[in-house]
């Protein structure tokens, strides 16, 4: 069984159907969303909608979250909380129900998903370096788990002790446990703008990391037509 993991659509519709194309053409039959669907780019109803088609398997992220409230966004950046602001008035009340009611953590078959962290996922930390990542090994009851939020794709493997290293092809091993991000769909953050997603292939215990181009003059002009600030179409062609 192969499944296509991402996670970070962040309303980006192009990044995504993009995302969902390779992943059918690479004979992906299963699908899972580790959150974070709305916030910052301009189709937010769309994405979700394309989600909820899929019937897969989904956890909250926490802009997720704040666009299914009305509490405050102080904890958000400047962009972060004018793109909530903006996203919450495109929901209807019963996408942002669906969205209120989403997990925080699942189990899919052989492995686990989250959003951030496995050891307080309502918290939203981010994990970036080995520290971060032991939290969640310590909550970590499946030898795989997928998470998001940090927009930056990479692994971390636990054995004996605690690295990071990049996936590109990761084959998995008996007796070790794997803290894998999957990156972003449609916000990248390590300097390469291509949507980003992985292909985990379960009967091959293989992760493959992969990038995909898309339309993204027509996700920025969307951007800027929504009257959403123009820093955050601009940031989509950086990659961070």
């Amino acid at each position: 069984m192969r499944f296509a993991i991402f996670s970070d659509i962040h309303s980006n519709l192009e990044a995504l159907e993009a995302v969902l194309a390779d992943a059918r053409a690479a004979q992906c039959l299963r699908f899972v969303c580790l959150g974070d669907i709305v916030g910052y780019n301009a189709n937010p109803t769309e994405c979700l909608h394309r989600i909820q088609e899929l019937e897969c398997p989904v956890v909250k992220g926490n802009h997720d979250e704040q666009a299914s409230n009305d509490s405050s966004t102080s904890g958000f950046n400047e962009l972060a909380e004018e793109a909530i602001g903006w996203t919450r008035e495109q929901l209807s009340r019963e996408e942002r129900s669906w969205l209120a009611n989403l997990p925080l953590t699942s189990p899919v078959g052989d492995f686990t998903i989250v959003h951030a962290t496995l050891d307080k996922p309502n918290k939203w930390g981010y994990v970036f370096n080995d520290l971060d990542a032991i939290a969640s090994f310590a909550h970590q009851t499946t030898s795989l788990c997928f998470f998001g939020h940090t927009h930056w794709p990479m692994a971390f493997i636990r054995d004996d002790h605690v690295q990071r290293v990049a996936i590109d092809r990761l084959q998995l091993t008996s007796g070790k446990k794997y803290f894998v991000n999957t990156g972003s769909v449609g916000q990248p953050r390590d300097r390469d703008w291509r949507a980003a997603y992985c292909i985990y292939d379960a009967d091959q215990q293989v992760i493959e990391q992969r990038r995909v181009t898309y339309n993204l003059a027509a996700a920025q002009q969307k951007i800027r037509e929504a009257g959403l600030p123009d820093r955050l179409a601009d940031r989509l062609a950086l990659g961070r």
